[in-house]
Formats: structure tokens, C-alpha cells, sequence
């Protein structure tokens, strides 16, 4: 069994990889660009495979407790009027609010304290080089330390700078032909616990969502092809959604103010990764850096979940075949991703329409998948179930460990 693991990325599925590494044994470091832990962040879900990994690690009743109280999703016209809504429940937790909804920076703390007490935490560094032969790999680290680990677990972002050194040009982006921006705004006092969507011409769209801290979510959407935006500073991208939005309508005055002075911000033209493979001699892909599947798919958390535990379950199996372990990994999860990106292109294109009738359609359109008798196969249609791998496989390995 390879005795010690780096985990780059301290976030959702670098945290759940330290806790299960370290819960079978494993010495496990995980290093952190972010000079800190990183809170903050927009809601997202939990489902299927992902809460029964969360249920294994003893949190998924804290993760409940934790969440953003968001009640259902509402589509709503220039005044404010529901168009068309989905609540929490009405068909199981199919639809575009799942009953685990919790803020992404507080999941990903929920998961760090108690992988802190089973991993060395490195903040304030990054990996800039990498040289690997056949019994470990030799990491540079940005701050000048090195170190040898018997295996690199790459947990990053979408834009992955530890893969791109490992793995060069490989990816091979799927581009969704939207740019998003998150944000944190004050809270107003007409604010209700749903998750309000409103559409405005030239396919644009704005939201506003709950949270447990006594401020509110804004996302901003523009459908179109990206034209290098996500690269700017954070001040131009704030003043060009600034001037896209400044006649949108509905709450976007009050959405751009929260823009302004926001420090929590993220922003991105939405692609997905495409890797032909997920590991190259011993380091490893997992979460976004392998497979993003955009925020679109409605899945991003349940896969950097399961993946985790998945890939840590197999290294612990494999014995020390560090091979082994990571082509068992990827048979494993490709099924389960392969679900997850088939996020159609066009289906941006339908939830941003460029005119009023287009929106005045689309509000028709939703209005009746949100009727009784047809609200269950909608529902679906924002969080579908995607093929799960078999988690039992990993009991064993979980078994053994605490032995």
C-alpha cells in the first residue's frame, strides 16, 4: 500500500479524498493555493451516491442541519409575479432544489475539520514541478519546498494548473456557450426562501437565492459564445456585466449594488473537461480538474463526493498497485460522469431566450411542467439520476482500515 498521498485542492473533493486516505491509513498532506481555508461560496446539492458517501462520514445529518433553507425554485416575471415554481419535495428531490442544498464553503468546511484531523494541511503553496519515475513522484512546491509521495491526487478546479503541467494540452473543453457570475448581496427584507429566476431580452438571466447567514446568493447569466472573459481582472468582469444588466429589469439595481462591494465573487464561461484519461504514471485527476461537468449538469458536488471516496476506496483495496488502484477508479466513475456531461448545448439556449416572446414561452413552458401530472417527469429534467458506481465495493477496504 503507497504510505503517502499529496491531495492539491482543499476544497469539496480534496477534503473528502484526505478524510477517507487518512481514514484507511494513509499519510496524507493536501496543499492549498488559497492562503487560508476558503468559505464562501454558492449553493449547491448533494444527491444519490454523494449523501450516502456523506452518511458513511458521519455528516449528512450536519449538512441538513447546515443548509441554505431554500424552499423551491421560482420563475418570476419583470414585477415579481410567479410564473412557474418547483418546491422542495413535490416529487422527491428531483427537482432543480434538492433537500440537501447547503452552500459550497460550508460543505467544503464541513468536510475539512475532520479531514484536518487525519491530514498536514498546506496553506499558501501550490505544486510547480513534478518529476515521477516508478516508485514515487518528486513535487516542487511553489514556496520552494520538496517532498516525495508515492502518489499526487490532483483535486482542483476547472482550470486545473497542476493538471496542465502533468498532463500538457489534453483536455479537450466542451464549451456551454454561457457566462456566470456568483455573488454575495445584503439581504431584503421581501426576500422569501425560494430560489427566484428571472429572465430578461438579449439572453440574459438573474437570481436570487437563500442562505443560512443573513445575506443572499445573486448569479447573473449571459448566453453566448465566450470571447476570453473569463481571463479579465475581476474589476472589468464586474464593470461589463454591470453594462450588460443595466437595464434588465426586476432586481437588477439592487443586484449590480451587491456587486459593487461584494468580496465574494466568482466568475466564469462555463466548459466543461474532457480528459481522454484521469491519471498518468502516479498522479490522478479527481472532482473538477478530471471531469467538470459545469454547475448546468446539477451534479458537480455529488460527483466530487463520490469520486473521492471512490478513488481513496480503490487505493486502499489495490494493495500498493498504484496502477490498479487508478484504472479501477476510472472504470468505476466514467459511467457515472459520462451521465453527467450529457448536459445538451441548446438547453442554455432554451433557459435564456433573446426576445419577450421567446420568455413569454419559455414562462408557458415551465408553467406546465410544474403542473401535478406532469410536475414528476420535469422535475427530472434539472437533476437527472445518473449511473451510480457500486459503493459497496468499498466496505471491505472501510472495514479493514478501522482494523
Amino acid at each position: 500500500m503507497p504510505q503517502s498521498i499529496l491531495v492539491t485542492g482543499a476544497s469539496v473533493a480534496g477534503c473528502t479524498a484526505a478524510w477517507w486516505l487518512g481514514r484507511h491509513g494513509f499519510d496524507v498532506e493536501v496543499v492549498e493555493r488559497a492562503p487560508a481555508f476558503r468559505d464562501g461560496g454558492q449553493n449547491v446539492d448533494v444527491r444519490g451516491g454523494g449523501r450516502e458517501v456523506l452518511r458513511r462520514m458521519g455528516l449528512e445529518a450536519a449538512a441538513l442541519a447546515n443548509g441554505t433553507g431554500e424552499e423551491g425554485t421560482a420563475w418570476v416575471d419583470g414585477r415579481g409575479r410567479t410564473m412557474a415554481e418547483f418546491a422542495v419535495g413535490d416529487e422527491g428531490n428531483d427537482g432543480p432544489t434538492a433537500e440537501m442544498e447547503i452552500l459550497r464553503g460550508d460543505l467544503a468546511r464541513l468536510l475539512y475539520e475532520p479531514a484536518a484531523a487525519r491530514a498536514r494541511f498546506r496553506f499558501g503553496d501550490s505544486v510547480a514541478g513534478v518529476v515521477q519515475d516508478a516508485d514515487g513522484v518528486d513535487v516542487t512546491f511553489a514556496g520552494g519546498a520538496t517532498a516525495r509521495y508515492d502518489a499526487v491526487i490532483v483535486a482542483e478546479g476547472v482550470g486545473s494548473a497542476t493538471r496542465e503541467l502533468v498532463f500538457g494540452q489534453e483536455n479537450d473543453p466542451r464549451w456551454m456557450d454561457l457566462t456566470i457570475a456568483y455573488f454575495t448581496i445584503p439581504r431584503s427584507p421581501d426576500d422569501d426562501r425560494r430560489w427566484r429566476w428571472y429572465n430578461a431580452t438579449g439572453g440574459r438571466s438573474a437570481s436570487i437565492r437563500p442562505d443560512a447567514h443573513g445575506t443572499a446568493r445573486a448569479m447573473l447569466s449571459v448566453h453566448g459564445r465566450a470571447a476570453g472573459e473569463e481571463k479579465w481582472s475581476v474589476e472589468r468582469q464586474k464593470a461589463w456585466l454591470a453594462e450588460r444588466f443595466a437595464d434588465a429589469g426586476w432586481q437588477s439595481p439592487r443586484i449590480l449594488a451587491g456587486l459593487a462591494e461584494t468580496d465574494d465573487f466568482y466568475f466564469d464561461a462555463l466548459r466543461q473537461v474532457r480528459m481522454p484519461r484521469w491519471s498518468a504514471g502516479r498522479v490522478v485527476l479527481t472532482g473538477d480538474a478530471a471531469w467538470c461537468a459545469t454547475p448546468l449538469a446539477g451534479i458537480g458536488t455529488t460527483l466530487a463526493v463520490t469520486g473521492a471516496y471512490v478513488l481513496a476506496g480503490e487505493l486502499a483495496r489495490a494493495g500498493g498497485d498504484v496502477a490498479a488502484a487508478f484504472g479501477a477508479y476510472e472504470a468505476a466513475m466514467r459511467p457515472m460522469v459520462k451521465d453527467g456531461q450529457g448536459v445538451p448545448k441548446i438547453g442554455p439556449r432554451l433557459m435564456h431566450p433573446r426576445s419577450r416572446t421567446g420568455i413569454r414561452l419559455l414562462h408557458a413552458a415551465l408553467g406546465f411542467a410544474a403542473r401535478p401530472a406532469v410536475r414528476g417527469a420535469a422535475a427530472k429534467l434539472f437533476a437527472r439520476a445518473p449511473k451510480q458506481p457500486d459503493l459497496s465495493r468499498y466496505e471491505g477496504a472501510m472495514d479493514k482500515s478501522r482494523g
